[in-house]
């Protein structure tokens, strides 16, 4: 039932694809709000126990539904139930179109077209950017998302808890973003407690995705960067999908200029490269090219993910 509930949604996010904006995200958002509204005084006790109340009420529904209708046979109504969980949870498409165009605007030579697509998607100022820039960030941040967004919410599907881990990831992963990132937020004491949960939740998935995109890219480079260079980046995950990912493509990721604190955070962006290694960093430079390199990338790992979901599948089925 995993398999074919993950195919499923997949199969329907194609045809037609979520919205980020749509009405249920935008309700978990307000629900988000409130939370820190009622529990921020400052502590991270409070942020403590505004995260577990926040995952109770969503996981705990969705658990709920599940096991009824598994309780009374009803198999084909838990599958739905399934199908529509990770469509609610999976957004392989919710940012596409912003990758997308913005390879087709550097193909055309459109550098300010891209520099304004790219600074809606990253929420970054982009100004002076040249095309290297353009889509070293674009690559960063497609690796980044289409993680966070699919092969994450693939490992926390397969768990017992099955639609409830799913959710548990996706809600978590906001949580460490909404409860850090704003002007508001930043040093507070209140969104400690969420991204360290969220450090620790993602800790297998971001490693199980480093690994899919040494195999099926070049797994020599991928492995040598993730191994001597993940741990510059201010964000371990971020470090580690990124050196394995720019590694599997031959590309170099990360920027040179900014430098940060070891300190883990919900999306921080900053690499150290200043230091004597940094030469040996492997790759080029990203290009117009590099933007097609991880559609391939993305999509060989979606494909063998879902490979070794099926043979997951008929394993348990045989057993």
């Amino acid at each position: 039932m995993t398999f074919f509930s993950i195919l499923c949604a997949l199969l329907i996010e194609q045809l037609k694809p979520l919205r980020a904006d749509n009405q249920i995200y935008a309700e978990i958002k307000r629900f988000a709000m409130r939370i820190e509204a009622w529990f921020n005084a400052g502590q991270v006790k409070h942020g403590r126990l505004g995260w577990f109340l926040m995952m109770g009420s969503l996981m705990l529904p969705t658990a709920v539904i599940y096991w009824v209708l598994m309780y009374y046979g009803w198999v084909f109504a838990a599958f739905a139930w399934n199908v529509l969980i990770v469509y609610l949870t999976l957004g392989f498409r919710h940012y596409s179109h912003y990758f997308t165009s913005i390879q087709f605007a550097l193909h055309a030579g459109d550098e300010a077209g891209a520099r304004a697509l790219l600074a809606e998607w990253t929420k970054t100022d982009t100004v002076g950017m040249d095309s290297t820039e353009i889509a070293r960030l674009a690559v960063e941040k497609s690796l980044i998302t289409t993680h966070r967004n699919v092969f994450g919410v693939f490992f926390w599907f397969l768990m017992p808890l099955g639609p409830a881990c799913a959710v548990m990831y996706r809600v978590s992963e906001y949580l460490a973003r909404a409860w850090n990132e704003p002007d508001h937020m930043r040093n507070e004491a209140f969104g400690q407690f969420a991204a360290r949960a969220f450090y620790w939740i993602d800790w297998i998935p971001v490693r199980l995705t480093a690994i899919a995109f040494a195999v099926v890219g070049n797994f020599e480079d991928a492995i040598y960067a993730w191994r001597n260079f993940a741990n510059r980046w201010s964000d371990e995950a971020r470090g580690i999908i990124l050196a394995a990912g720019g590694g599997a493509m031959g590309v170099r990721l990360g920027s040179p200029i900014e430098t940060a604190p070891r300190i883990v955070t919900a999306d921080a962006a900053t690499v150290d490269l200043s230091d004597s290694e940094a030469d040996v960093l492997p790759g080029e430079e990203p290009n117009v090219r590099a933007l097609q390199s991880t559609v391939g990338l993305v999509w060989r790992a979606l494909l063998l993910w879902m490979l070794l979901l099926l043979l997951l599948s008929g394993a348990v089925l045989l057993g």
